[in-house]
């Protein structure tokens, strides 16, 4: 969103967190709880309110509502009532991002939305706890769709006990530029991992009584100048890499709202581009929710809702009040498309079961909160490199260096922000690091608990001489190295920030052993990877990050993540090796969000072209016979394990996974296909996977089936999906580089 909130975290008076105990088996998914009836909504049906009958379709019963509604009502459920809500137009608001007053006269309730992308925001600044779950990315890392579920479900259930109906989540953006400050928010850069992986968050959290949506629509992957940049690309590109991870994620999921983004795509901005919009969204698709803009991504009214655009935020009136309502009368915009925009809008609440079920407010179980958060952690942090130097030995002496280990772990910044009870783990200092949020889970302090016989110190890492020389003295160091991002910028560069990269060679130069852990919203580079025996890709690891860092480390829970996404060796490897927009000049622009056509200063509109088309990631290095540092698929374990048996069809492929090793674990299965020559040149692309849980020197057979999405060509002329003729290949492995089966199946 571009109105950030700004969180007084020092004013914020909860005090530590407790320490709670460690998780032990899989939290079952639980009902929500439903409220008694009220005026606000869950009332009984009566023969004249039969909209509220629970025994009729949404369908049927929005258009009983419809046909009841004035055109007032009508107008004030296509626009929102400002940020943080507007009792003044009718109703409470919980204080989240958007408010939109229900129908009293009706007995529809408010819409009442909250940023809930890792959690509930806000929620300390009203006295109010909230779970941080780890990031979005760190979620897909896990390749669990099961554990996608609970994500979503985990935060359904919070954001109803603080009194929320929607949600504001659901990035699916892929991965097109790995500096983008959103990164972390977002699932990577395959569509079909993505997008299986959002649906099932949405599925969760929509299955609490809970309007999900899916978001940014669309092709909004940068964050510099993302109301100025036009992205260029071929309609047929777009729909078989970005666009098809929404595809994938609203069939699965099959959100309520759909957010536009600020971005233009092809010279329209995404939220009055009736090609995305209402041909591809809602003709082809079949979605059936409603469209909601970005928070004041809104620029018309006419050409706004005549291209499908169904509600705007977060007003109050600029675009879809009154001046909908002159549009109207003046017939440039019909009545029956404000009417298709309410019937939507109302479709969401009945199907949702938000007007049968008003969230109660109710104080959050904590303990199950934390519980969800470690296990996400522990499933997606991701051992990059391993040169037998893990699990770490409980004994000797240990130097944990850098990266605020000793005080919590990094989070994202932005509109998803969720702020910890207390503030922020790390006062504010000269030391640009600190000017992140810190959640209270110290790794250091994990570690020192879960292993009592070894000696763990600690230095900060701010004078690499200093740190290296502690480091000399250990029998093994262990980096912490941070790299914060946030919504409304970009990271300048893949480097660490703030001499880190020269605080870990220095480290590296002078211990015996040394591990690096990265607290990263995406990528970086690694010029020091040679001379260090283990790298962990820890991204923001959520509110019990440090306790799954350190059992990860001692070997108490094995490595199963596997990267959604590549880690190029440079800059120089991307298929854009400088951000687009960055260095362009700020000029006074006319804002027509603002009145009396006031200015606003503005870098001036540019394009973002996508040469690569829809080869994203490991597509486009595969295409370029680019060799990345790690991968997209990769991800060690402290076992091994062995592929074979394979047999492939048209439907899928079924082979045996083997744990050779000595330890349980869990190993992602990957299968990855080529299309026949009559599609043209044709990289290797994901079409399933499956993760396995192998006791040591079990085998298992199992069965992929193809997502068939993957394995089609879009017709732009046709305007549909084609499965080419001819000979595809198939093959299974750990990642993306590394596939030792290899078959063949038939397409006639």
């Amino acid at each position: 969103m571009t109105i950030r909130r700004t969180l007084v975290l020092a004013a914020i008076a909860h005090g530590p967190l407790l320490a709670l105990p460690t998780p032990t088996s899989a939290q079952a998914i639980i009902p929500p709880t439903v409220a008694p009836l009220s005026a606000k909504g869950g009332s009984a049906a009566s023969p004249d309110t039969p909209w509220l009958d629970a025994k009729r379709t949404p369908d049927e019963r929005a258009a009983l509502a419809l046909a009841q509604m004035t055109q007032d009502e009508k107008l004030q459920l296509v626009h929102g009532s400002g940020m943080l809500g507007d009792p003044a137009r009718g109703g409470s608001s919980s204080g989240g991002a958007g408010f939109v007053p229900g129908i009293k006269r009706l007995r529809l309730p408010n819409i009442d939305m909250a940023d809930s992308t890792v959690g509930v925001t806000l929620g300390g600044l009203s006295s109010r706890y909230s779970t941080l779950m780890p990031s979005t990315i760190a979620e897909a890392s896990t390749w669990q769709p099961e554990l996608a579920y609970e994500y979503g479900a985990l935060i359904g259930r919070e954001l109803r006990a603080q009194g929320y109906n929607a949600s504001l989540a659901g990035g699916v953006n892929l991965t097109r530029e790995p500096r983008a400050g959103r990164t972390f928010e977002y699932r990577g850069e395959d569509p079909v991992l993505s997008g299986k992986m959002v649906g099932q968050a949405i599925s969760g959290l929509q299955a609490q009584k809970v309007i999900g949506d899916i978001k940014h629509y669309a092709l909004n992957d940068q964050e510099t100048g993302r109301d100025n940049g036009n992205v260029v690309i071929n309609y047929g590109a777009a729909r078989e890499s970005d666009l098809l991870a929404f595809e994938i994620g609203i069939r699965d999921g099959k959100p309520g709202m759909v957010m536009c983004a600020y971005n233009k795509v092809n010279g329209e901005h995404a939220c009055e581009n009736s090609e995305l919009l209402q041909r591809t969204l809602k003709n082809e698709w079949g979605f059936k929710g409603f469209v909601v803009s970005d928070w004041a991504a809104t620029h018309s009214t006419v050409a706004a809702i005549n291209s499908g655009l169904d509600h705007e935020e977060p007003g109050p009136e600029k675009f879809f009040g009154r001046p909908l309502r002159d549009a109207i009368a003046a017939g440039t915009v019909p009545q029956s498309r404000l009417d298709d925009a309410v019937r939507r809008i109302l479709y969401t609440m009945f199907a949702t079961g938000i007007v049968d079920s008003p969230p109660r407010r109710q104080v959050p179980d904590v303990f199950a909160g934390l519980e969800s958060a470690q296990r996400v952690a522990e499933a997606g942090i991701v051992l990059l490199k391993n040169d037998n130097v893990l699990p770490l030995a409980k004994t000797g002496t240990v130097a944990v260096i850098g990266g605020y280990a000793d005080a919590g772990v990094l989070t994202g910044g932005g509109s998803g922000q969720v702020d910890p009870p207390g503030g922020s783990a790390v006062k504010i200092s000269d030391d640009p690091l600190s000017q992140a949020v810190w959640f209270p889970s110290s790794p250091f302090k994990a570690l020192k608990a879960a292993a009592p016989n070894t000696r763990f110190v600690y230095d900060d890492g701010s004078d690499p001489g200093r740190a290296a020389q502690v480091a000399a003295g250990a029998d093994f160091a262990i980096v912490f190295a941070a790299q914060p991002a946030s919504e409304g910028s970009d990271r300048p560069t893949l480097a660490l920030p703030h001499n880190q990269d020269t605080l870990i060679d220095a480290v590296a130069s002078a211990a015996k052993k040394t591990v690096v852990v990265l607290e990263t919203g995406g990528p970086v580079t690694m010029p020091w990877i040679g001379k260090v025996g283990g790298v962990i890709a820890a991204w923001y690891p959520g509110a019990r990050g440090g306790e799954a860092i350190a059992r990860l480390l001692l070997g108490e829970v094995n490595f199963s993540g596997k990267l959604p996404l590549s880690f190029p060796k440079s800059e120089a490897d991307l298929p854009n090796p400088a951000i687009r927009g960055a260095g362009l000049k700020m000029i006074p622009v006319v804002d027509p969000t603002l009145p009396n056509g006031r200015r606003r200063w503005s870098i001036p509109d540019f394009d973002i072209p996508y040469p690569e088309g829809a080869l994203v990631g490991y597509k486009w290095y595969q295409n370029q016979g680019k060799v990345p540092l790690f991968p997209f698929g990769h991800g060690l374990s402290y076992t091994s394990y062995e592929y074979g048996s394979l047999k492939v069809t048209g439907a899928g492929a079924t082979f045996t996974v083997t744990n050779t090793g000595e330890r349980a674990g869990t190993e992602t299965a990957q299968v990855y296909a080529t299309l026949p020559p009559s599609a043209g040149k044709s990289p290797a692309r994901l079409v399933g996977w499956a993760t396995v849980p192998l006791k040591p020197r079990e085998s298992k057979t199992v069965t992929v089936t193809f997502e068939k999405l993957a394995l089609s060509v879009y017709d732009e002329k046709a305007r549909r999906w084609k499965q080419p003729k001819g000979q595809y290949g198939v093959r299974v492995g750990p990642s993306s580089s590394v596939l030792p089966l290899t078959g063949t199946f038939a397409q006639r």
